[in-house]
């Protein structure tokens, strides 16, 4: 099992900037990609980011150029640097965490970007 715990969300203007943090603790061995998904309610839970144990990294275009993963060491902790928010970005934020079996998610995070 994989335990996943997201913080670093808030309330930010537009412009600004925040980072999440995801900390994974468990079998954190069996993990291939660790990756970034947002939703709001009544929509899709959707792609943001990602980045593999070898260190590739890849973004939806609607974040890219604006946000940056990356991680302390080999897996963990992992973070989402989020820069130029716009209020589309608002959502709850979630950690996944995939092995070759299964996937795993924290609880989420809340960003609200707003003045």
């Amino acid at each position: 099992q994989v335990q996943l715990v997201e913080s670093g969300g808030g309330l930010v203007q537009p412009g600004g900037s925040l980072r999440l943090r995801c900390a994974a603790s468990g079998r954190i061995f069996s993990i291939d990609v660790m990756g970034w998904y947002r939703q709001a309610p009544g929509k899709e839970r959707e792609w943001v980011a990602g980045i593999t144990s070898g260190g590739s990294t890849n973004y939806a275009d609607s974040v890219k150029g604006r946000f940056t993963i990356s991680r302390d060491n080999a897996k963990n902790p992992v973070y989402l640097q989020m820069n130029s928010l716009k209020p589309e970005d608002t959502d709850v934020y979630y950690c996944n965490a995939q092995t070759v079996q299964t996937g795993f998610w924290g609880k989420g995070t809340q960003v609200t970007v707003s003045s």
